[in-house]
């Protein structure tokens, strides 16, 4: 892991909860000069720290109000069977996030679709297809408590 400094926690902390802030601001709140904090930003995002910068859209005005996480579990453990699997579910538009897991079932999705329909429709036309799955448990979000926390950096 990097060693950061008490300036660069406090850029990536500014930076996680508002990415559309100016050099300008910035520099002012963290007290460097707007060539500083560019410099600092510029290399915290060259060395990976900062993964990109996009907006945070609302999923129910766009249509995807239901939000469903599925436990998969594979036919084989093998590198193959991994490594297949995480290629196809890659293509997969309605899966946000894919975990590998350990525990009673091999991978965690995080998936947005329109309505239950609509998951009905991914489960049978892409899910059940994808290579090696066996298995699937689904939960259907009932209540979304909370989902964008910034890491406590």
């Amino acid at each position: 892991m990097q060693e950061l400094d008490r300036t660069d926690r406090m850029i990536l902390g500014i930076l996680q909860r508002e990415g559309r802030i100016t050099n300008l601001e910035l520099a002012d709140r963290i007290g460097l000069s707007p060539t500083a904090a560019s410099e600092r930003t510029r290399r915290l995002v060259k060395d990976g720290l900062v993964m990109g910068f996009g907006a945070r859209l609302d999923p129910h005005r766009l249509g995807f109000g239901l939000l469903v996480f599925v436990e998969v579990l594979l036919d084989k453990t093998t590198p193959d069977v991994f490594d297949h699997f995480a290629v196809a579910v890659r293509r997969a538009p309605e899966v946000l996030e894919c975990h590998m897991v350990a525990g009673g079932f091999d991978y965690l999705l995080k998936t947005r679709v329109r309505d239950m329909a609509a998951y009905r429709a991914f489960l049978g036309g892409v899910l059940l297809s994808l290579p090696g799955v066996r298995e699937t448990r689904t939960y259907a979000v009932m209540e979304e408590v909370k989902s964008d926390g910034p890491l406590p950096i």
